[in-house]
Parts: C-alpha cells; structure tokens; sequence
C-alpha cells in the first residue's frame, strides 16, 4: 500500500519520499572529500577580513533588565539594553575596584556595580568605555580592536537573509575544546553530512567544489549540495543548498532552490579563551533563519516560539556530534610528536 501511494507521489509536493536504504550502502565520499581542497579553501577564509567583529549571543538573549556576562578571548564583557532597548557592550570589570558587571543591577536602561553603586551607560565613565555593538535582530556582535587582527568595519560582514518580517529564527549555541578555525574546517566538509549525521540528511551529493587553484581570499569560494533533509522515516525535503565563508568565522549555508528557498543557516565560531585546562573553547553560535513562499509558512510563523525550540534542538544534536569532529581535529592538528 505504501509503495503504491509514494509512487503516485505528486513532484511538486516539499515532501518527498525516500528510500530508507541501508546506512553502509552509501556512495562512499572520501574519494570527493579532499584534505588539500578543504584547506586551501579554508585559508582563504580566514583571510578574509572580519572588521574584528564576533558574535555573542543570540539577541533573543540579551533581555531588558538583566544584564549578560560573556567572554571572548579571555576578555571579561557584559552586554545589556538601555531604556531604548538598544544594545550596549562594555568591559565586564568596574572600573573601580573590578567588581563583575555581569552581576550588576539594571536601573533606567544603566548598569549599576553592586559593589558600590557606580553607575555606567553608553556614555562611558572615566576608566570604562563602551564598545562598538551590532544587533541584527538574530545575533549580538561586538568589535574588538584589540583583538582582532583586520582593518575595523562599521559593521559586520553579513550576508543576505530572508526578509525579518516572515522569518522565523533560532539560535543554537555550544562550545567545545578547539580553535574557530576547526569549526569553520567542519563546514567547509559537506561530503561528512549523509555519513555523519544519517539522521539529519540523505542522498547527499557535492555537485560544485571551490579550485584548490585560487590563491586569493576575494576567489568566489562555494560548495554546491544536492541534498534531502529526512523529516521522519521515509519522507524529506529535497533541496539545493551552497555552502560559504564569508569571513574568516563564519560558514553560511543558504539554500537556493526547493522548499524554503533564502533559508540560511550561519555558523559562527567565537574563541572564548582558554578553560581550566589551558586548552583553547570555542562558542559555536549558529543561527537557522527559515523562510518559505508558501501559505502555510505565514501560518506557522504565528507559531514560532514553539517551532524555535524544536529548530534550536535539531541544530544542537548536529552540532553535538559535530564538535566530536571539530575536537579530534584539533587534537590531532596540534599533537606533539613523540
């Protein structure tokens, strides 16, 4: 009965049914899957200029009246809103005897220290300045000068998204024993996707690879994917979908034909300094931003704060086993001989 109803499947449906397959019956891709190609093309990467901005947090995060503590490269910060809601960002220590600011009391739209009431907003104070802030309405951004090694930008460098009003986001955020660069090499891996996450992807096939040729980071860098997200046991969306890297931490997958075309999901790797262990942490904070032209999409935005968990819990299990990946490699980059 099943087969007789997937074979008289219409083709103009998102859905589409697919074969369970056994999981070891796959084309093999290591053939495809070239240490040198994803190399090359993630040292272009990561000369690309970022304008020293990273992010922090989802903006669903920083919530009024409460302020966010926060780390990036083993520098203290705390991020809260104003009475205006606007986003600011400033050194997480008081200026005055180093009290953390992350566990400071919000009083119209400032920051006041517990310790001895001074009280700092987005006009500095003398030993405290605030720091140049971004919030996308997905993502929080802070820039850091100091830390940063590229010319600084106005803004940071985002590429295109589905229009706010009908989008719906979530954002997932993890961190792991690596560096952003073993985040960013895992995304510029399509081929591990059928393999690695069999739950999440089938008939996966690379049709267009970056040339290992370029030797510049302006090259047009890109990873074009046939792929099918499974949803349940034998039915997916299949769709057309290119990976890129924009700036030297960050991986964009935007998918460019079939359902939820403009779709994009952005992985961004955020070093939080070194732990306990003085090994280097890495916040991977990624961002789904889905968009659909179909009716039923507007309808189901309506019912977004109970889609974004379920989004928020699909991305983490991904990226649950994709620091697995992201850790080895770093373990193994930086292994000493012997």
């Amino acid at each position: 009965m099943n087969n007789l109803l997937f074979r008289r499947w219409p083709d103009r449906w998102p859905l589409q049914p697919i074969d369970p397959g056994n999981w070891a019956d796959q084309e093999p891709t290591y053939h495809a899957a070239k240490p040198a190609l994803i190399a090359a093309t993630l040292q272009r990467a990561q000369q690309r200029p970022s304008g020293n901005w990273y992010v922090f947090a989802a903006s669903r995060d920083i919530r009024p009246g409460r302020p966010f503590g926060f780390t990036i490269a083993g520098v203290e910060l705390v991020a809260w809103r104003d009475r205006g809601q606007r986003l600011v960002v400033g050194p997480g220590a008081c200026p005055h005897l180093g009290a953390p600011l992350a566990q400071a009391h919000i009083d119209c739209g400032a920051l006041v220290c517990r310790w001895h009431g001074l009280r700092l907003d987005s006009g500095g104070e003398a030993g405290w300045t605030p720091l140049p802030r971004h919030d996308d309405g997905v993502l929080a951004w802070v820039r850091l000068d100091h830390i940063g090694d590229s010319s600084p930008l106005e803004t940071p460098v985002i590429g295109a998204r589905p229009p706010a009003h009908r989008a719906i986001a979530a954002v997932a955020t993890l961190s792991g024993v690596c560096e952003p660069a073993d985040i960013v090499a895992n995304r510029l891996d399509p081929w591990h996707g059928a393999w690695f996450h069999p739950y999440s992807f089938t008939r996966l096939e690379v049709l267009e690879t970056p040339s290992q040729q370029h030797d510049s980071a302006d090259s047009d860098d890109r990873f074009l994917v046939a792929v099918t997200f499974r949803v349940g046991g034998r039915l997916g969306v299949p769709v057309r979908a290119e990976f890129t890297s924009p700036e030297p931490r960050t991986v964009t997958m935007r998918i460019i034909d079939g359902e939820g075309s403009g779709s994009v999901v952005e992985t961004h790797a955020t070093p939080l300094g070194p732990g306990p262990d003085g090994e280097p942490r890495t916040a991977v904070i990624e961002a789904v931003i889905a968009d659909s032209t179909r009716p039923g999409f507007a309808r189901a935005s309506h019912a977004a704060r109970f889609l974004r968990p379920i989004m928020t819990r699909a991305a983490t299990r991904l990226w649950r086993d994709d620091l697995a990946y992201a850790e080895r490699r770093y373990r193994q980059r930086t292994q000493k001989p012997g």
